[in-house]
């Protein structure tokens, strides 16, 4: 496959800066190189948005804080995306915080409406990101960027690049979640998402719940997004993230989900969040990163 990926340096949808360096870190760890040994051609694309440092902006509604820049930025990123999805690349995209997801699906939604497909989205998160600016405790966009993809909350979000909303909630799968508001578990449950928590991990055992989760994409959709956040994983595993919450996924459950994945063979574009290099440890989460992608882009033990 032409793998095409964008680094997306946009930490505007979060209270702790340091994801912005997140590309950079992932670059620096041997993406690149990584990808192409696994026989994909690797096009290289340096940030598509043009956008100022945080500290030039204005935080603007409490509520939705830095909307302007992060709608700009976004429209630009799905721009880019829905070009590489049209003629058939594999997008991925590294963050980043998880607003980036905004710019994401409403790309990946363009491209495959034209084309008559169902889009899927695999949510590995810690977070469920389906507040609104009415739910939303912190006002950070990075909590609402899956509802605004859904349809839910400001027209700015909902409207993003194009009118409407970019995917059917009830083609929307979590897994690992961990921490969710009381606000957006009301919502997600109205809309219709599925949801599978560390709790449901823990009582049914992993292997489990992928396959369900396998059925779900199989019976529902015909192409899959996944959009990674590395605060799914347990701070043992991914020390340089901003929301580090215990008991959360290990890097070899991670690991097979992405292999699962691959081995699915839906899969046509991913995400990778929230790494921030100013909280890790020798590059440490950018490089298991790497990792991820690898085994999502099919590199096996053996």
């Amino acid at each position: 496959m032409n793998i095409r990926i964008l680094e997306m340096p946009l930490d505007y949808g979060a209270s702790r800066h340091g994801a912005d360096m997140g590309p950079s870190a992932i670059r620096l760890a041997g993406v690149k190189e990584r990808i192409e040994g696994l026989g994909h051609k690797a096009v290289q694309c340096f940030s598509p948005i043009q956008i100022n440092p945080q500290e030039f902006e204005s935080v603007g509604n409490p509520k939705a804080k830095y909307l302007a820049p992060i709608v700009r930025a976004n429209t630009q990123l799905a721009e880019e995306v829905e070009k590489a999805a049209s003629c058939g690349d594999f997008p991925l995209i590294l963050g980043g915080d998880h607003s980036i997801a905004l710019g994401s699906i409403a790309g990946l939604s363009a491209a495959y409406k034209k084309k008559g497909l169902k889009l899927g989205i695999l949510y590995v998160d810690a977070h469920g990101d389906f507040n609104t600016d009415e739910t939303s405790p912190s006002g950070n966009i990075h909590g609402e960027c899956m509802s605004a993809s859904c349809g839910y909350g400001l027209p700015e979000l909902t409207n993003l690049y194009f009118d409407g909303q970019k995917v059917d909630p009830r083609n929307v799968c979590y897994v690992g979640l961990r921490s969710v508001d009381e606000g957006e578990r009301e919502l997600m449950k109205q809309a219709g998402v599925k949801a599978y928590t560390m709790t449901d991990i823990d009582r049914q055992g992993f292997n489990e719940v992928m396959r369900h989760v396998l059925r779900f994409f199989k019976q529902k959709v015909d192409v899959v997004h996944v959009s990674f956040d590395m605060d799914c994983l347990d701070p043992m595993y991914a020390p340089g993230t901003g929301y580090q919450l215990p008991a959360g996924m290990t890097n070899r459950e991670a690991l097979l989900l992405m292999e699962e994945m691959c081995d699915l063979g839906m899969v046509r574009s991913a995400e990778i969040v929230e790494v921030n290099p100013v909280l890790d440890v020798r590059n440490q989460t950018a490089a298991f990163a790497v990792d991820l992608i690898a085994r999502l882009l099919g590199e096996k033990i053996y």
